[in-house]
């Protein structure tokens, strides 16, 4: 039985993430439903991107994945399914399967045409629910869509280094629900550049000499509890996904505040390696 994820911007105030719930157990009751998130910044498919690429990978191999992210089909927004590293993707050609893809090839795309019987003048979402249906039950692409060759490509960011070989420039590229600043520099990249040399993080006007692989490595444990105050300590890191982090220990958007909001770094904002 296939599984069936939902990435959008709907939020959660509004019925339309229940709505589309509904369609799916409409059409398909014995559905697996997954929410990914709902809370992707509105048409931000960059975000989307990072969310969900981090996340599919995780799920077996057959999942397909509704990507209601600026997904509202116009002439220059076509809806789109596609497979690729085994899994389904549907959404809107906005950019973000380029993004989604990396260096997976694609399997199969197609621009979405419904036969008579399964097409809807309804919105997107209901488009979307009717493709996801069709494949969690054993159907072909080829039934829903005219197979293509292209789907529309955006650059991400990447980090670059310069001629002499002593400064990484990245960007940031996220930012968690904690206020973590994720940048684009990955723990491999770095390690093929850096080649053993000592080096610092600098992010705004803050430094980091040093780069650990889990937040609570910055605590010293040995230290008696009631003499610690590591809550709010400033750190880099490289997370779970291989990307260099900046963050605040223990932080809250709520109330202490993050990395973003302390150290005011923003998405798209530059973060430096220099080697020594």
């Amino acid at each position: 039985m296939a599984i069936i994820t939902l990435t959008t911007d709907f939020g959660l105030k509004d019925p339309y993430v229940a709505a589309m719930k509904g369609a799916i157990y409409s059409q398909y009751a014995a559905a697996t439903i997954v929410d990914i998130t709902h809370l992707v910044s509105p048409f931000n498919i960059y975000e989307a991107a990072h969310i969900l690429k981090n996340a599919y990978q995780h799920f077996p191999n057959g999942s397909i994945h509704i990507i209601g992210v600026d997904c509202e089909e116009t002439p220059d927004n076509p809806l789109v399914a596609c497979k690729f590293n085994n899994h389904y993707f549907i959404g809107a050609d906005n950019g973000i399967f380029s993004l989604l893809a990396e260096h997976h090839a694609f399997e199969k795309m197609v621009h979405i045409n419904l036969p008579e019987g399964m097409s809807t003048k309804h919105s997107s979402s209901h488009t979307f629910v009717r493709v996801a249906t069709h494949l969690a039950i054993g159907g072909t692409l080829e039934v829903i869509g005219k197979p293509i060759q292209q789907i529309r490509e955006v650059r991400s960011l990447s980090p670059i280094v310069n001629a002499q070989g002593n400064v990484i420039t990245g960007n940031v590229i996220y930012i968690d629900n904690y206020g973590n600043v994720v940048t684009n520099i990955k723990k491999n990249w770095f390690e093929m550049i850096r080649k053993g040399r000592e080096f610092e993080v600098v992010a705004r006007n803050y430094n980091f000499k040093k780069i650990y692989s889990k937040y609570c490595e910055s605590v010293n444990f040995e230290t008696a509890k009631e003499n610690r105050n590591d809550d709010g300590k400033k750190l880099a890191m490289f997370n779970a996904a291989g990307n260099l982090e900046i963050a605040i220990y223990r932080s809250n958007l709520q109330t202490v505040g993050g990395a973003s909001s302390l150290l005011g770094l923003h998405y798209r904002d530059t973060v430096f390696i220099n080697f020594f």
